[in-house]
């Protein structure tokens, strides 16, 4: 038969517990910083909402003009074209 060893039992050291100091706690002085522009959150306008200008969303804004009223001069002559071939077969 094997002979089983025992393990040998060893008492863990608990840490020696020191007091805590007491911090005295210093004013800070914070500066105010502007509101930066973040997603999904509400940020103080720093321009007035009447200032003529352009901006990178007006540039956004007339790309965007142009492409609709392109699609709906296209739509507009396809209407005219099929207006055109309905007449020509009902003569």
């Amino acid at each position: 038969m094997v002979a089983k060893k025992t393990a040998a039992k060893s008492v863990a050291k608990k840490p020696t517990k020191k007091p805590l100091k007491k911090v005295a706690s210093k004013k800070r002085s914070t500066t105010k910083k502007p509101a930066e522009m973040q997603s999904f959150r509400v940020y103080k306008d720093t321009q007035p909402f009447t200032r003529i200008g352009f901006s990178r969303q007006t540039i956004y804004w007339s790309i965007l003009l142009a492409f609709i009223i392109v699609t709906q001069l296209w739509i507009l002559k396809i209407q005219l074209d099929i207006a055109n071939l309905t007449a020509l077969l009902a003569n």
